[in-house]
């Protein structure tokens, strides 16, 4: 399967290395330019599924890029930018923009807007195993039942879509069912890179689960030990 090219065009680094680390996460191939003159030169140059462009860029503003895009290429562009005055965003899609996201952003919503993106320009809403067949990789806690091989998730069998962190979150959870886990190992063993000391990454994405999971079924799932971390008890 072809993996889906993004273009990131950021000037700033760090939010550029961040974001480049989360899509490279959810299996998406990015590369990176820091100015609006490489963004553009590299829009041109290659075939990227989808442009994620700031505004605010130096040697090119994004809006011009933008401009200059729309001449050759109908390539997705999802405008990345600081700016939230209204007419910067009717100004961006009047351009050709085809979503715009307002920093700061959650890497949930981004990672959303992404996915809508890619599905209203491909038609394609992901592939689905037709085989038919029960894989016996389970795991399961409070009528939760997590596929491994399908990675899928259901309560009561009703589907739950996850982000792929949700989904290998909730995964190291469940293989440590009964375990109380700190935050430290959370990020060790389920995020691939370093974070800064004092980084609330692990309780964001647990409000992401409790959110899809325990209050939209009205199960607890994830419990708190204050101080410790995060455990899943099967009560």
């Amino acid at each position: 399967m072809n993996e889906t090219k993004i273009l990131l065009v950021e000037d700033e680094e760090k939010l550029a290395r961040f974001v480049e680390l989360e899509l490279n996460h959810e299996g998406y191939k990015v590369t990176k330019a820091f100015t609006g003159r490489e963004g553009y030169e590299l829009a041109v140059s290659d075939d990227f599924d989808l442009v994620l462009l700031d505004i605010m860029l130096p040697e090119l503003n994004g809006m011009e890029v933008l401009r200059r895009l729309r001449r050759t290429s109908k390539v997705p562009v999802i405008m990345l930018t600081a700016r939230d005055e209204t007419m910067d965003k009717v100004a961006g899609l009047d351009q050709g923009a085809n979503d715009y996201i307002t920093k700061p952003f959650a890497i949930e919503e981004l990672l959303a807007r992404i996915r809508a993106t890619l599905r209203k320009n491909t038609g394609s809403y992901g592939s689905v195993d037709s085989a038919g067949n029960t894989s016996n990789d389970t795991l399961s806690a409070c009528g939760l039942i997590l596929d491994v091989k399908r990675h899928t998730v259901a309560v009561n069998g009703r589907p739950v879509e996850l982000t792929k962190r949700e989904f290998d979150l909730l995964h190291y959870l469940l293989l440590n069912k009964g375990v109380v886990l700190t935050r430290d190992v959370l990020l060790e063993n389920v995020w691939d890179y370093e974070f800064d000391g004092g980084t609330n990454a692990v309780d964001v994405y647990i409000r992401f689960l409790r959110t899809k999971i325990d209050e939209t079924f009205e199960i607890k799932l994830i419990h708190t030990v204050r101080g410790v971390g995060y455990v899943i008890r099967d009560e």
